[in-house]
């Protein structure tokens, strides 16, 4: 299993590196046909993780965004990677350094490994579910914790694009809240993973290759995401598409 991390650990770095070259450069934005939008930093990076994983290790299969949209979909079986080769490109395309490279381990419907890379911040964050998070920045990598939440109340960290729903409003309205932060990407997830916040709540759409990753970090860290009836975010579901999840550190 550590050699998979370590797979995907040095995928996700040279993917970032590939999207800080486009970002440099300059690029166009596309739009897909659900209109979500797409660049070639989402393609390169994209082509270079799938090949990477397949040669590395050509006995698990791969599910990655861009080949889902143009209609490539690799079936899954009992351990397959997700790919989400650009997360917040929203964002990418925005100017703003809220993006990631997400690639997440799924083993019978669970994450139990992820890798995730946050270009723009030079940071990547990673684990494996039962054995610890790490956190490296600057050439310096250390072991991250979620936290349990403070008695002044919890730190939120809720999506960019969903901060004006009145559902979130209303959700939160029954919990003690310290603050609210809204960004975009995985890097909701990694805030709870390194104990720098405490809740995420997630009210709108989201795919699979978006979550498992981050997911697997904050799990590794000792968070849990969770779904409306209690039970854990699972993976493998119809049309890759995840149900309103609650994502958490220390409970």
């Amino acid at each position: 299993m550590r050699e998979l991390l370590n797979l995907a650990v040095r995928l996700v770095e040279e993917a970032a590196a590939v999207i800080t070259a486009v970002r440099a450069a300059g690029f166009a934005v596309d739009a897909k046909a659900d209109a979500t939008p797409v660049t070639v930093a989402d393609m390169r990076a994209e082509a270079l993780i799938v090949a990477g994983l397949r040669a590395a290790a050509p006995e698990i299969p791969v599910i990655a965004e861009e080949e889902v949209a143009a209609g490539r979909i690799t079936a899954p079986s009992a351990r397959y990677w997700l790919v989400d080769p650009l997360d917040g490109t929203r964002e990418f395309a925005a100017g703003r350094d809220e993006f990631a490279v997400n690639i997440g381990l799924i083993e019978h419907g669970a994450p139990v490994l992820g890798a995730v890379a946050s270009p723009a911040l030079a940071e990547v964050h990673f684990g494996i579910v039962g054995q610890g998070a790490w956190r490296r920045r600057g050439g310096v990598e250390e072991h991250i914790a979620a936290r349990r939440a403070p008695p002044e109340g919890l730190t939120v960290m809720a999506s960019r694009h969903y901060a004006d729903d009145p559902r979130l409003a209303a959700f939160l309205a029954g919990y003690k809240i310290a603050s609210l932060t809204n960004i975009g990407s995985a890097l909701k997830f990694l805030r709870l993973a390194e104990g720098a916040a405490d809740f995420y709540p997630r009210l709108g759409r989201t795919m699979e290759w978006d979550t498992a990753a981050p997911q697997a970090v904050l799990e590794a860290a000792g968070g849990c995401v969770l779904t409306h009836d209690g039970a854990p975010l699972r993976y493998g579901k119809p049309g890759w598409e995840n149900p309103d999840f609650f994502a958490w550190g220390l409970r």
